[in-house]
């Protein structure tokens, strides 16, 4: 059988609108009621209510009064920074990043961990997660009741509501109950979901797809996936599995992939499937390090800045896959933009985007094609984690809103 529809109820409604309110704050503060409403849509007397929600939370603050034209001064409210923090684990293939932010979203603290090939295993990696966010916590000088919840962003397939891994392909994880693994290190509240949907909400929040009601997140790590953003929300999809583009078959019974099928998206433009590309043009390399992806692509990437011809006819062969997928994105969600993210787009940067926007334009159609514009993530930390962190900002919003006795989805204390 299916999954079952998610039906929205009048408390999600109400959390989305909370989230959105602080967003719209967090974004232009000091701001009033009035400009709230204009930008949310909302009506004043909903902003009104809401805004003291968020001031009984102590998430923002009265900042006094701005003149209008010939009426009552208004009153103007900001995000208090100092309300609370939190924390996003960017939980990848290769590493492990965990950030710390004020409520403004300002990374406070930051702890970077290597993940060794043969260290994968659920337990390990649930330690080194906790690890991680004791240094940032102790870093950043905060108490832990300020943090108000960390949010993990776990590759693959993911329950939000169980926080179980139900499938992570390149580390062969099925139904891995990561968040109660988390509980037994961590005793903040704990939200766990996939970097697709991280990178959506950090792009839709800060970045590219700000103000925009449809957009694509291409993210371009280990694994590779789609980020989608339709009619102004992120889609997630019936199961929560939305995006996974990069298991889509883009070459027929063309290279082996994780997930078991052959000639997947991913296999030609994920990092292990550039390292490939580089063997097959140039097997002596030495821009090739067979064991450690993040020196392949940052050698790569530097040759390419250089010049040098195999870097640069690697970069091409990555483009021409990564175009033709990304013009079937287009193709069929007609969004407004497509961003390239993460951090094998980060490491290229603009050489990569030049030469993926001639081969979209060489497989899309020209209709939807003019309708978008392919950037660069502009977001200046990591956006996975500032996703992830996200997640437990609205995981305390909906907290906000119900009994302590309510059981809350996706989240242990």
């Amino acid at each position: 059988m299916g999954a079952a529809p998610v039906k929205r109820t009048s408390r999600d409604i109400r959390t989305a609108n909370r989230c959105q309110v602080l967003r719209q704050i967090i974004a232009a503060s000091p701001t009033s009621r009035q400009e709230l409403a204009a930008a949310t849509g909302l009506s004043l007397a909903t902003v009104a209510t809401l805004v003291g929600e968020l001031l009984a939370l102590d998430m923002i603050t009265e900042v006094g009064f701005e003149d209008s034209a010939g009426g009552r001064p208004r009153g103007l409210v900001s995000v208090n920074a100092s309300g609370g923090a939190l924390i996003g684990v960017d939980l990848a293939e290769t590493y492990v990043r965990v950030e710390l932010f004020d409520l403004a979203l300002n990374v406070l603290a930051r702890a970077d961990e290597g993940m060794r090939p043969g260290e994968s295993r659920p337990e390990q990696v649930a330690g080194q997660v906790a690890t991680a966010v004791g240094t940032v916590v102790a870093r950043a000088g905060v108490e832990g009741a300020r943090v108000l919840g960390v949010g993990v962003s776990v590759p693959g397939q993911v329950d939000r509501d169980t926080g179980v891994c139900a499938y992570a392909p390149n580390w062969d994880w099925h139904d891995v109950p990561l968040l109660d693994l988390l509980t037994d290190h961590l005793a903040h509240p704990l939200y766990v979901d996939n970097p697709l949907r991280a990178c959506a909400v950090a792009e839709l929040w800060f970045g590219a797809a700000r103000g925009h009601a449809d957009a694509v997140v291409v993210n371009l790590g280990t694994g590779v996936g789609a980020g989608l953003v339709l009619g102004g929300g992120v889609h997630r999809g019936v199961s929560n599995s939305a995006g996974e583009w990069g298991h889509t078959t883009l070459v027929l019974d063309g290279r082996p992939c994780h997930c078991g099928n052959r000639g997947c998206v991913e296999t030609y433009t994920g990092a292990p499937g550039i390292m490939l590309t580089l063997r097959e043009l140039s097997p002596d390399s030495p821009l090739l390090r067979p064991e450690d992806q993040t020196a392949t692509i940052d050698a790569l990437a530097r040759g390419v800045h250089a010049g040098d011809p195999v870097a640069v006819r690697v970069l091409r062969h990555t483009a021409r896959y990564l175009g033709a997928g990304v013009a079937d994105l287009i193709n069929l969600l007609n969004p407004e933009v497509v961003v390239l993210s993460s951090w094998v787009a980060a490491a290229f940067g603009e050489p990569l985007l030049v030469e993926v926007r001639e081969a979209v334009a060489r497989h899309a159609l020209r209709r939807p094609l003019a309708a978008t514009r392919i950037v660069l993530s502009p977001v200046p930390t990591d956006p996975v984690c500032l996703g992830a962190s996200t997640f437990a900002l609205e995981g305390a919003l909906r907290s906000a809103g119900k009994g302590a006795r309510s059981r809350t989805p996706g989240v242990r204390r």
